[in-house]
Protein backbone atom coordinates (compact mmCIF):
# COMPACT_ATOMS: atom_id res chain seq x y z
CA UNK A 1 0.00 0.00 0.00
CA UNK A 2 1.25 3.54 -0.66
CA UNK A 3 1.00 4.72 2.95
CA UNK A 4 2.36 1.68 4.77
CA UNK A 5 3.53 -1.92 4.51
CA UNK A 6 1.60 -4.54 6.47
CA UNK A 7 3.27 -7.67 7.79
CA UNK A 8 1.22 -10.34 9.57
CA UNK A 9 2.47 -13.53 11.21
CA UNK A 10 0.43 -16.31 12.74
CA UNK A 11 1.75 -17.02 16.23
CA UNK A 12 0.21 -20.53 16.26
CA UNK A 13 -0.09 -20.46 20.04
CA UNK A 14 -3.88 -20.82 20.17
CA UNK A 15 -4.44 -17.40 21.73
CA UNK A 16 -7.03 -15.31 19.85
CA UNK A 17 -5.56 -11.92 20.77
CA UNK A 18 -3.98 -9.65 18.17
CA UNK A 19 -0.74 -7.77 18.68
CA UNK A 20 0.44 -4.73 16.74
CA UNK A 21 3.80 -3.07 16.18
CA UNK A 22 4.81 0.11 14.38
CA UNK A 23 8.03 1.22 12.76
CA UNK A 24 9.08 4.24 10.71
CA UNK A 25 12.63 4.61 9.35
CA UNK A 26 14.76 7.73 9.52
CA UNK A 27 14.47 8.03 5.73
CA UNK A 28 10.93 9.36 6.26
CA UNK A 29 12.07 12.44 8.17
CA UNK A 30 13.13 13.79 11.52
CA UNK A 31 11.72 12.65 14.86
CA UNK A 32 8.72 14.98 14.68
CA UNK A 33 7.67 13.64 11.28
CA UNK A 34 8.24 10.01 12.28
CA UNK A 35 6.22 10.42 15.48
CA UNK A 36 3.37 12.07 13.57
CA UNK A 37 3.26 9.12 11.19
CA UNK A 38 3.35 6.64 14.09
CA UNK A 39 0.41 8.44 15.72
CA UNK A 40 -1.54 8.15 12.45
CA UNK A 41 -0.71 4.44 12.22
CA UNK A 42 -1.81 3.87 15.85
CA UNK A 43 -5.13 5.60 15.18
CA UNK A 44 -5.53 3.56 12.02
CA UNK A 45 -4.92 0.32 13.90
CA UNK A 46 -7.42 1.28 16.63
CA UNK A 47 -10.05 1.96 13.97
CA UNK A 48 -9.58 -1.06 11.68
CA UNK A 49 -7.97 -3.96 13.58
CA UNK A 50 -10.86 -4.74 15.96
CA UNK A 51 -13.12 -5.24 12.93
CA UNK A 52 -10.83 -6.68 10.24
CA UNK A 53 -7.73 -7.88 12.12
CA UNK A 54 -6.58 -11.48 12.10
CA UNK A 55 -7.02 -13.21 15.48
CA UNK A 56 -3.91 -14.94 16.78
CA UNK A 57 -1.58 -12.89 14.55
CA UNK A 58 1.13 -10.33 15.09
CA UNK A 59 0.63 -7.30 12.84
CA UNK A 60 3.41 -4.84 11.96
CA UNK A 61 2.78 -1.56 10.17
CA UNK A 62 5.83 -0.03 8.50
CA UNK A 63 5.22 3.61 7.67
CA UNK A 64 5.91 5.08 4.24
CA UNK A 65 6.20 8.74 3.31
CA UNK A 66 2.78 8.79 1.61
CA UNK A 67 1.20 7.87 4.95
CA UNK A 68 1.48 11.49 6.03
CA UNK A 69 -0.28 13.01 3.05
CA UNK A 70 -3.02 10.44 2.35
CA UNK A 71 -6.49 11.02 3.73
CA UNK A 72 -7.28 8.94 6.82
CA UNK A 73 -10.36 7.38 5.21
CA UNK A 74 -8.20 6.21 2.30
CA UNK A 75 -5.68 4.73 4.75
CA UNK A 76 -8.51 2.87 6.50
CA UNK A 77 -9.65 1.39 3.19
CA UNK A 78 -6.04 0.47 2.34
CA UNK A 79 -5.57 -1.34 5.65
CA UNK A 80 -8.85 -3.23 5.31
CA UNK A 81 -7.85 -4.27 1.79
CA UNK A 82 -4.37 -5.34 2.96
CA UNK A 83 -5.82 -7.38 5.83
CA UNK A 84 -8.23 -9.12 3.45
CA UNK A 85 -5.32 -9.92 1.13
CA UNK A 86 -3.25 -11.35 4.01
CA UNK A 87 -6.21 -13.41 5.25
CA UNK A 88 -6.33 -15.29 1.92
Amino acid sequence: MPGFVLLARDRADGAPDMRIGFTVTKKIGNAVVRNRLKRRLRALARAVLPVAGLPGHDHVLIGRADGLSRRFTVLEADLARALAKVAR
